[in-house]
């Protein structure tokens, strides 16, 4: 809460002094932006987990990075994109997986199915549950809700399977005709 306060002394510190020099006015701070600058202060991600700011002065657009340590996974690195609008909380984050990967909730253009990013979102959620809801779908693949229809097939079909294509893919190999990226 202190944060919140001293962005806005900050700012409104700013705004006089641009006043009395005469120059343009900076845009105020945003109620999404206020709002996220708390869950960040607030975050508690293991070790597996790390976000990178690359402007810090964005706090609305930031990568974060997964490090599964069990799992199909484990041994990969992913980074996701968060992009996060002015309506936010009222409107989830857009996260998106920076690599193609084979997973049943990730898509090939990197678009992420977890139920709280969609039907399941509520401005009481925060970044945090986001984050750790990313990190679950490394842990427990969930081949009931799919983006990947193959991967999940896969997955409910043969466990051996997929856990053979998870590793090819991961190592930057092909599962049938699609070429992935090496993330381990």
């Amino acid at each position: 809460m202190l944060k919140i306060k001293s962005m806005k002394q900050q700012q409104q510190k700013l705004q006089q002094e641009a006043a009395a020099a005469g120059t343009p006015i900076k845009k105020k701070v945003t109620a999404a932006q206020i709002r996220v600058q708390k869950d960040l202060t607030e975050l508690s991600l293991p070790s597996t987990m790390k976000t990178v700011f690359p402007d810090p002065e964005d706090l609305l657009h930031f990568t974060l990075t997964i490090q599964p340590d069990e799992g199909f996974y484990l041994g990969g690195t992913f980074n996701f994109s968060f992009a996060i609008n002015n309506n936010f909380p009222h409107e989830p984050p857009k996260v998106k997986c920076l690599q193609k990967i084979y997973h049943p909730n990730i898509d090939l253009d990197g678009n992420v199915c977890l139920n709280i990013l969609r039907e399941d979102w509520k401005p009481v959620l925060n970044l945090n549950a986001v984050m750790i809801g990313v990190q679950f779908l490394f842990i427990e693949p969930n081949a009931g809700d799919p983006l990947n229809k193959d991967a999940a097939n896969d997955l409910q079909q043969n466990r051996e399977s997929f856990r053979r294509n998870v590793r090819s893919a991961m190592a930057g190999g092909y599962v049938g005709s699609e070429k992935f990226e090496r993330v381990i």
